[in-house]
């Protein structure tokens, strides 16, 4: 489907550039018909090249961008198909796997500025009860 939009995109950025040649070739010869000398006819022969020459870039540019239009369709098309994650979607970063409570955590699991503190509470109150999912360790 973006191929065919840029197909006809194209087409009329092209369509557009020929009716300015077109345009200018006509300005061109009422020009010289006006024209006086030699140098007058001149001057409207080189205004239309100028006028056929920025219509050439301006298509040329109009093409580019219908291009660039559809690769970056084409890209956010396969991003999305390739990781099946729907544009409304948060991206998030996965987090660090982590044990159950302090000290039953490997030291290469945590960054070297994200150790857990080193600080353990010694005893609990009275009425808590600790139960350790594995049973007493």
């Amino acid at each position: 489907m973006q191929s065919a939009k840029q197909k006809l995109s194209d087409l009329a950025s092209t369509a557009k550039k020929k009716m300015v040649i077109c345009r200018a070739k006509a300005e061109e010869k009422a020009e010289k018909a006006r024209a006086q000398t030699k140098e007058e006819k001149k001057i409207a022969h080189e205004r239309r090249k100028a006028r056929e020459a920025e219509a050439k870039l301006d298509m040329h540019v109009a093409k580019e961008a219908h291009a660039e239009e559809k690769l970056m369709d084409k890209q956010s098309h396969y991003h999305v198909s390739q990781s099946h994650v729907p544009h409304h979607t948060p991206v998030t970063t996965p987090q660090p796997v982590v044990g159950h409570g302090y000290g039953h955590n490997h030291p290469a699991a945590y960054p070297p500025t994200a150790y857990p503190p080193t600080a353990y509470p010694t005893a609990y109150p009275p009425e808590h009860h600790h139960h350790h999912p594995y049973g007493n360790i």
